[in-house]
């Protein structure tokens, strides 16, 4: 398969928060693709379901592509999230070795992208990811919202 655009696989990433969506969990979804352009590792989140913290989906996709491809190491790798990655999600994705992270909506509470911080460009690492944000940021910003006002509707938390 060729490489593609950064909007095709942020388009299957949504297509994996549309997954958590309707299982009930907060629509973010990620994918893993391999320097050929193969879609190697995917996940939406499911902490609720799977009564797991660390289960976001950025992590269930990096243990899809290691599992995949017989490697923690993703050299090579871009990983898509359609949501900043949080402080627990960017150490792992640093971990794997990625070469690149694309992500949609920015997350002004708790993004170490951007928004509250930078962590990939702080130089104790050992290694360097290329860091994209804003691709189809306003799909991925519109599912989150609607799923929020769906819930407050309910009278329920978000936490």
């Amino acid at each position: 398969m060729a490489l593609r655009s950064d909007e095709f696989y942020m388009h299957r990433a949504l297509d994996q928060a549309r997954e958590g969506l309707a299982a009930g969990e907060v629509p973010v979804g990620a994918v893993v693709v391999d320097a050929a352009g193969e879609i190697v590792g995917s996940g939406y989140n499911a902490p609720v379901a799977g009564h797991d913290p660390s289960a976001h989906a950025e992590i269930r996709a990096l243990r899809d592509a290691g599992v995949r491809l017989g490697n923690y190491r993703l050299d090579g790798c871009t990983l898509y999230v359609t949501l900043e990655p949080c402080l627990m999600c960017t150490g792992a994705i640093i971990h794997a070795r990625l070469a690149r992270l694309v992500y949609g909506a920015a997350e002004p509470r708790t993004g170490m992208a951007e928004s509250k911080a930078n962590l990939f460009a702080q130089p104790w690492y050992n290694h360097r990811v290329e860091v994209q944000g804003g691709v189809l940021a306003a799909r991925a910003t519109r599912l989150l919202k609607e799923f929020f006002a769906a819930r407050r509707g309910e009278g329920t938390s978000d936490r």
